[in-house]
């Protein structure tokens, strides 16, 4: 029996029926990966339960073992798996969404995140018993920015304290280049990013997030509020009119799109020297 035989978790079945079917097959971990022509060293990292596999790899190998979507399902599975309970049916919500309205007040909000900056922060901020999920949690936050590359995608407002800017969480490199990425999105149509300056005085939002979705039907809204790795979903009509009351007193106090610009190239030069 393998060491990881026993472990049940999404991620963990889909390394042994991985396993299962290629020695069935006769095949080594080098002929797998040269038949669906992926790295051999990623095949290996997926059957030992050290990598999720990507959407195109799920598929390429349930029409390779013919197993008739097990391993996408497996992979969704897996990835809810890494979400909060809290959040779990907001995510799924979030990608139907027609509108996404953001406001974080000390990080840079999870759509815009670096492949870089979102690990230094998960690696910081996630409980030591969770510290071995920092690259699948990763992984699924990346999954989800795929929401922008759709042909119609949502339309995006993203507002952060100033603090999210001057907070260095990672290397300078790391920090410019997600200053660089933020500018990037930007200039997107369908996205406005906007700073709250520190002389902007205090705002509606200390201390926690707030996401507000619009769904595609303009009338059905809801809300996700987090805080201190806890959060509550949002939904009731009265509490919604109040948070948006408060996101548009933070929309208010935040510069206009073109200063905050100006302000995150300020930054970039400092991360930059």
């Amino acid at each position: 029996m393998h060491e990881d035989d026993h472990k049940t978790t999404p991620r963990a079945l889909i390394g042994r029926q991985l396993r299962r079917r290629r020695t069935a097959g006769n095949l080594s971990q080098r002929a797998l990966a040269d038949a669906i022509g992926y790295p051999g060293s990623y095949i290996s990292r997926v059957e030992r339960d050290e990598q999720l596999p990507s959407e195109a790899l799920a598929r390429a190998l349930d029409e390779h073992f013919g197993t008739l979507g097990l391993f996408a399902d497996l992979r969704s599975m897996a990835e809810e798996a890494l979400v909060a309970a809290y959040s779990q049916n907001f995510i799924d919500q979030e990608s139907r969404a027609a509108r996404i309205e953001v406001f974080t007040s000390s990080i840079i909000p999870g759509l815009l995140q670096t492949k870089d900056y979102a690990r230094e922060l998960l690696r910081t901020s996630l409980p030591t018993d969770l510290a071995n999920e920092v690259d699948l949690r990763v992984q699924s936050r990346l999954e989800r920015q795929k929401m922008f590359e759709r042909d119609a995608p949502p339309f995006f407002w993203a507002i952060f304290d100033e603090a999210a800017l001057r907070r260095s969480v990672a290397s300078k490199s790391v920090m410019a280049n997600q200053m660089k990425r933020l500018l990037q999105y930007a200039q997107e149509p369908y996205t406005e990013v906007q700073v709250l300056p520190f002389d902007g005085g205090l705002h509606p939002f200390p201390g926690g997030s707030v996401t507000l979705l619009t769904m595609k039907d303009g009338s059905r809204k809801t809300s996700l509020v987090e805080s201190f790795g806890t959060g509550v979903v949002i939904d009731t009509p009265r509490d919604l009119v109040d948070l948006e009351q408060r996101f548009d007193k933070a929309r208010a106090q935040a510069l206009p799109q073109p200063a905050s610009l100006a302000l995150i190239r300020t930054y970039l030069k400092e991360y930059e020297r």
